[in-house]
């Protein structure tokens, strides 16, 4: 297969236009000139026929004058403009190259820059220093996106490295076990029971963690499917009966403020965010405490807020707990949970067009504020 034929460069292409305008500007105005020389030529004044005139000492006839004067204009005139064309023309092709390679040079720069990153490398940046031109402007939106793809790289690094720590404790668990369990000839009926009893949590473990993350992929940065009528009292109440016993085995009381708060979404994401929200408020609440929740409708927006007590929360990292695997206690040591519930919620409500804030509850606590579209 015969070679691809490389294209001259944009460099190239700008210097070869100029100097081809230049040339037919050039060639034109040689031709006006060749042209007006011939007529000055021949605008000669009328003699009586048969007399001569001497033209650098040979006798010429009147009426070969006007023909001999404008055949030795036009020629003087082509001789030296040709020459004048020329170094135009070899002018304009050296200015148009010079000048054009330092127009492009951010360009090249942008291209380097672009051949040498690799994730490794993703600091480079282009520092484009020249005027404020469109060049310029091409450069930062360059550099604009190298910044997004590096911080976007660094928390993918980040979330595979949590999400790796956490699958980790399950299956440790589950191998530790079975190889205990194996490597005891005499374990009875019992210790096999126990032995299961710990692998099935440990699986369950896993497996709510890949549900987790799963849910996370799906609404992260996405847009919903669904978009239908809902109710935020509902989905409340919904998701209230899934951790009510908990409540009430570990005495937190409950209060509900609000009759309804209408939006459009997805009621399975939705019901989520309330899932996850009390979830938290009761599994990082102290015993004997409470929760809070308030539901609010304006003409623009519905509210839910959870208010609980709990731990003393740094209000410096609050803004920390939306990020995957961050918990208000330290991190990764919590015994239940996947510490991706505010992660979800964040991500949930992103898709919905929404709003999420959290703000310490003095005394301990958290207050998580989701705003939404009304209907």
């Amino acid at each position: 297969m015969a070679a691809k034929r490389r294209s001259p460069g944009l460099r190239g292409r700008i210097t070869l236009l100029t100097t081809g305008l230049v040339a037919m500007a050039g060639g034109l105005l040689l031709w006006l000139g060749w042209v007006l020389a011939g007529d000055v030529g021949a605008s000669v004044p009328s003699f009586p026929p048969g007399t001569t005139i001497e033209v650098d000492g040979v006798p010429v006839e009147v009426g070969q004058l006007a023909s001999a004067l404008r055949h030795d204009a036009q020629a003087r005139v082509l001789q030296a403009g040709s020459i004048a064309l020329v170094c135009v023309v070899l002018a304009a092709a050296l200015l148009a190259w010079t000048i054009t390679g330092r127009v492009l040079q951010p360009l090249r720069d942008v291209t380097a820059t672009a051949r040498r990153l690799s994730v490794e490398s993703l600091g480079e940046r282009i520092g484009h220093r020249g005027p404020r031109d469109e060049v310029a402007e091409l450069a930062d939106t360059f550099d604009a996106m190298l910044d997004r793809l590096q911080a976007a790289f660094a928390s993918q690094r980040h979330f595979v490295a949590n999400a790796s720590h956490e699958l980790r404790t399950p299956l440790s668990v589950i191998r530790t076990e079975l190889d205990v369990t194996l490597a005891d000839a005499n374990a009875d009926v019992a210790e096999l029971r126990r032995m299961a009893e710990v692998v099935r949590a440990a699986t369950l473990r896993a497996g709510h963690l890949v549900e987790a993350l799963l849910l996370l992929a799906r609404t992260d940065g996405l847009g919903i499917a669904v978009a239908e009528p809902v109710d935020l009292a509902t989905v409340v109440t919904s998701a209230w009966r899934a951790v009510r016993a908990e409540a009430e085995r570990r005495h937190i009381t409950a209060s509900f403020l609000g009759d309804t708060a209408p939006t459009v979404g997805d009621p399975a994401l939705l019901e989520r965010v309330a899932g996850n929200l009390l979830e938290n408020a009761v599994r990082h609440n102290v015993d004997g405490g409470w929760i809070e929740v308030r539901l609010d409708r304006a003409p623009a927006h519905s509210c839910l807020r959870v208010n609980s007590s709990g731990t003393l929360v740094d209000p410096d990292r609050v803004g920390e707990l939306f990020e995957p695997f961050r918990r208000a206690g330290p991190d990764r040591t919590a015994q239940t949970g996947t510490g991706l519930g505010l992660s979800i919620v964040r991500a949930v409500v992103l898709a919905h067009r929404g709003l999420v804030t959290a703000d310490p509850v003095p005394g301990g606590g958290l207050t998580v504020t989701v705003q939404l579209p009304a209907v």
